[in-house]
């Protein structure tokens, strides 16, 4: 299947209103539309909407960027429809190994302080933390308890605690229909499902998004996830006011992956990336830069999903950045060509980027990728599969709260 085309999306006019933009995907896959119901894709595009109208509020009242993804992320983390956190898949050996990485383009304005060589943060290895999008900011935030820009495991975990981020036991990330998955891949029966259930009360509260809560139907185990068998991610990117871009991802991996297998969620460069540069050229340019409005710099925030392999081998995300600073191309014609190379080499996946002027590009090379953006208008756009053009979510479609 060939990549998707022309995904980017421009913001509107110039005017004097602040501009800020949130970009949210919730994994892709080989989801096929033949193959699902309208409720089903209704209850996606829900959470992807709530997760575009969390995000959204922080932006609105002048947030940071990294706080608005991270909100976004929280939403997805906590439903169990999307491969992160309460959804998240299983590995070979039947266990929860969670991935999650931030990353901005400049140090955010409420830490003055932080270098600006200091960028990011990612955790791989996670078995305890409740939102891993949560640990992957509070890292970032104490860099003098967390000086590395990758940690793994318990440790990490720990330091997590110590910063206040919530710890579950391991069994709140289990889900009778990813058991499933991961059984049905190992070859074995679903039934007897033989993974312990226990009541875990105080992590199975009215923060966890319910799938049974957006139909009519509430059995929280009557859903069936689109992508069977997925490999996806959720993340976000998000520019805020002071031109600040964050982008954070979240994930569970792929189903009955190695035990310990690294995928490319907390690998800086591969699956994830965020800077900014000054633009290049002479005084000439320089000038006409101004005159156009333009800013002094460049950036850029990237997430991505799909097969992770392949993009730490191509380091998908920051080769879009590279390819717009060295070789001049617009946002959209990097991250494309970008999906292009990695189709040739047989990964399958989409990115969401975002730039500094407020543009963001979309493409994908598979059967879809739940994904979404909104601006001031506060209006959430949404669509799923590779030909579905972003729209809102009419009202009526679900009775989500």
């Amino acid at each position: 299947m060939p990549a998707l085309k022309n995904l980017t999306l421009k913001p509107g006019k110039k005017s004097a209103e602040p501009n800020y933009v949130l970009v949210i995907h919730g994994g892709a896959g080989t989801m096929i539309r033949d193959g699902s119901t309208p409720e089903q894709r209704a209850k996606y595009r829900a959470v992807l909407s709530r997760a575009l109208k969390a995000g959204y509020e922080v932006l609105k009242s002048g947030g940071e960027a990294m706080d608005a993804a991270v909100e976004a992320v929280s939403v997805m983390e906590d439903c169990p429809l999307f491969n992160s956190g309460h959804g998240a898949v299983f590995n070979v050996a039947g266990k929860n190994e969670l991935e999650t990485s931030l990353m901005v383009s400049k140090p955010p304005a409420s830490h003055p302080a932080m270098p600006s060589s200091r960028r990011g943060s990612s955790v791989t290895l996670i078995t305890h933390t409740r939102n891993p999008s949560h640990l992957a900011r509070a890292l970032y935030l104490a860099p003098q308890l967390a000086p590395h820009p990758m940690l793994s495991g318990a440790a990490a975990e720990a330091t997590g605690a110590l910063l206040g981020v919530r710890q579950v036991d391991p069994s709140y990330f289990w889900t009778e229909a990813r058991w499933k998955e991961h059984r049905r891949g190992l070859g074995l029966p679903e039934d007897p499902v033989e993974y312990p259930r226990p009541e875990i009360l105080d992590d199975t509260n009215s923060e966890t998004t319910d799938v049974a809560s957006l139909s009519d139907h509430k059995d929280k185990e009557t859903w069936e996830p689109l992508d069977l068998m997925p490999t996806g991610t959720v993340g976000a990117v998000a520019l805020d006011i002071r031109g600040c871009i964050a982008a954070v991802t979240s994930t569970g991996g792929f189903t009955n992956k190695l035990v310990g297998r690294v995928g490319d969620t907390p690998v800086m460069g591969s699956g994830f990336w965020a800077e900014e540069w000054e633009r290049a050229g002479g005084f000439v340019k320089r000038k006409w830069d101004r005159i156009r409005g333009k800013s002094k710099y460049e950036g850029i925030g990237v997430s991505g999903t799909g097969n992770g392999d392949y993009y730490i081998r191509r380091a998908a995300a920051s080769n879009i950045a590279r390819r717009m600073q060295y070789l001049g191309e617009s946002l959209d014609e990097a991250a494309q060509n970008v999906i292009d190379d990695l189709f040739k080499e047989g990964g399958l996946g989409g990115v969401i980027a975002l730039d500094r002027e407020g543009n963001v590009a979309l493409p994908l090379n598979c059967g879809g990728m739940y994904r979404g953006v909104i601006r001031p208008d506060g209006v959430p756009l949404t669509a799923i599969f590779f030909d579905d053009q972003l729209t809102e979510l009419q009202a009526g479609s679900t009775n989500c709260t």
